[in-house]
Order: structure tokens, then sequence, then C-alpha cells
């Protein structure tokens, strides 16, 4: 994918900072009197006709933004005037967490990937709490998914108990949730991989959403780094349980032996796309599933709604490529669906 002059300046800067500068300049466009105006004629995919309807929500397209480009929805606004069909905030936890120190995400040029040993970074529940409760100032068309994490601190007798009350708290606010199960970018990891400690995590999720008049979608986001045998584990919850879906995948802490963190970006392209293909398959393609993790390109991006994904979460290839991959994409699917 050809980069624009934009991009390659800011691949002068470390990965971090020029994440913060695209983030800062989204803004300062977004604060302008037109600003949201500038940004949909820029950014977003007018006259492409991409609407579904997926776990009974509508997203205008498949075409979203993963968790970790904005995880407390600082920059909703400005997203939902990309045009992205939806955005993940999160991993979100119950305090604020600082992540690990910098530098923590690391460009890998020659591999055109990220390394990101972030320790999921937010500012906790009551931060991101004000932010989505300003929900309806934002462009309908956004879908809101919430994304929730593991604080590095939590003794393990009480991970299921702060998973729960993000959930909770949240739970009027967003779409669907995504229970992050791939908690591995930090040195003290969360990656439940057995049936008993997955059902332990999401059951009280789901006797709490059956006291609720509105229901919210609950997925779980896994790592590629699980055996077949594990994966097979995860396909039987989705089919025998109340679980509506499964997003895949995270970052590969396998992929990269060189220190610590996960491997994103273009290294786990076909890692990715082959596990949603199974997952699919396997389930006989009668679950929705979120398709993340190496989708750098507008054709990656084709690849895994192919495999068999319902919709496509970008991260690291906005941070590499740039906002522009959204418009890009959609033209591209757009026009091979003619």
């Amino acid at each position: 994918m050809r980069r624009s002059l934009l991009q390659h300046i800011l691949r002068l800067f470390p990965a971090e900072t020029s994440h913060r500068i695209r983030l800062a300049m989204l803004k300062f466009v977004g604060i302008l009197p037109l600003g949201n105006i500038i940004l949909r004629r820029a950014l977003s995919p007018r006259k492409i006709d991409l609407q579904r309807e997926v776990m009974g929500i509508h997203f205008s397209n498949p075409i979203g933004v993963a968790a970790g480009y904005d995880p407390n929805g600082d920059y909703l606004d400005e997203l939902a005037a990309c045009g992205f069909g939806f955005v993940e905030i999160g991993s979100l936890t119950p305090r604020p967490q600082p992540g690990t120190p910098r530098p923590r995400i690391k460009r890998l040029r020659k591999l055109n990937s990220l390394v990101n040993n972030s320790g999921a970074p937010n500012r906790g529940l009551e931060y991101v709490m004000h932010n989505i409760r300003r929900r309806t100032k934002y462009n309908h068309s956004l879908v809101i998914g919430c994304n929730i994490g593991k604080l590095t601190t939590t003794h393990p007798k009480n991970i299921v108990k702060e998973y729960l009350r993000v959930f909770r708290n949240t739970y009027q606010y967003v779409d669907f949730f995504v229970i992050n199960i791939a908690c591995n970018t930090a040195a003290k990891r969360y990656e439940p991989r057995t049936r008993e400690e997955i059902l332990e995590l999401i059951e009280p999720m789901f006797e709490f959403r059956r006291g609720q008049l509105d229901y919210r979608p609950i997925l779980l986001k896994i790592s590629p780094d699980i055996s077949r045998e594990q994966l097979d584990t995860i396909i039987n919850i989705l089919i025998e349980t109340p679980l509506d879906g499964i997003e895949a995948v995270s970052g590969s802490t396998e992929m990269y032996k060189d220190g610590k963190g996960a491997m994103c970006g273009a290294q786990l392209t076909e890692k990715s796309i082959e596990m949603v293909r199974y997952i699919a398959q396997r389930s006989e393609h009668n679950y929705p599933i979120i398709g993340s993790g190496g989708m750098m390109t507008p054709n990656d991006i084709e690849r895994m709604l192919e495999a068999g994904a319902s919709l496509v979460a970008l991260n690291s290839g906005l941070r590499e490529n740039g906002l522009k991959l959204l418009k890009k994409s959609a033209k591209k699917i757009a026009t091979n669906q003619q």
C-alpha cells in the first residue's frame, strides 16, 4: 500500500510519538467549526453502501477501530466523522492503568510490523464512563464496543469480580462487549485457555445480562498463540453457551522472540486470517467473528472478510498507514462486490 507524504514523515518518529501526533492532528481538525465536515469529506467512504446487520446491530460498514487505538474514548466524535463502522474502547480496567514504561511500542520497519509491550494503558472506568455518557452527541451511525481487560496488579481471586464491574457499569452505554482473554502485552500476562477458566469469567456476565431489558452481545478476544485444541475448546463454548461471537486475534508473543511484547502488523496477517477461516468453518458460519491482527492494507481487509469475518477491526494498519486506509478499503470491497 502506497503511503502519503504525511505517512512517510510520521514514520520518521518513534511509533508511539507518531501515533500521538496523528491523534493530536485528528483532534485539532475535529474542534474546528466545520471540523467534522472536513473529516467526513476527506476520510469517510461516502456514497459506498457497505451496511450490514451483525449481532442484531446496524453497522454503516464492517470496518472499525480495534481496542488500543483510542482506549479512553477521547476521539469518538472524530472517528465517527471519519466514517468507521464501529470503535472498540479499551482495553478498559476498573482503575487507571499507566502501562509499562516508555518506549513500549517498537516499529520493525523491514517487517512492516509493531511490537506492543504497552500493558494496556487506560485512564480507568470513571474517566471512560464520563466520555461514553456523552453518547448522544456522537454520530448515531457509530457503534461502540467495550473491550474489557485485566489490571496488571489484580490478584487472581479478584479477576472475575473486576471484569464484571466494568461490564455492569458500562452495559447501558455501549453496543457490545469484547472480553479480552489475551492480555499479553505486560510482564504479568492473563490468558485463560481452559474451559473452566473461561466459563468462570463469562458466566457471571451472562447472568447479569439476563436481568437487563437491553441485550448486549458478548464476544471473546483470543490469542493467535493458542493450540488447535484450545481453539476448539473456545469454539465449543461459543456453540454451547450464550456467547455471541469471537474476535481473532490479539498480538502474538510467540512470534517475537527477541524480548518482551506481542507482535502486531504484517507478520500477523496470515495467522489471523487462517484462524478466522477455521473458526468460521468449524462453527458453520453461524456466529459473528471480528477479524483483527495484521490488517495493514485494503487487500488484507478484503481477504479477512472473505475468510468469514463479519467485521474487521484495525489498529496497526491505521498507525502505520493512516486513516485513509478505511476509505481505500471500503472502495476496494465495494468495487469487488459489484
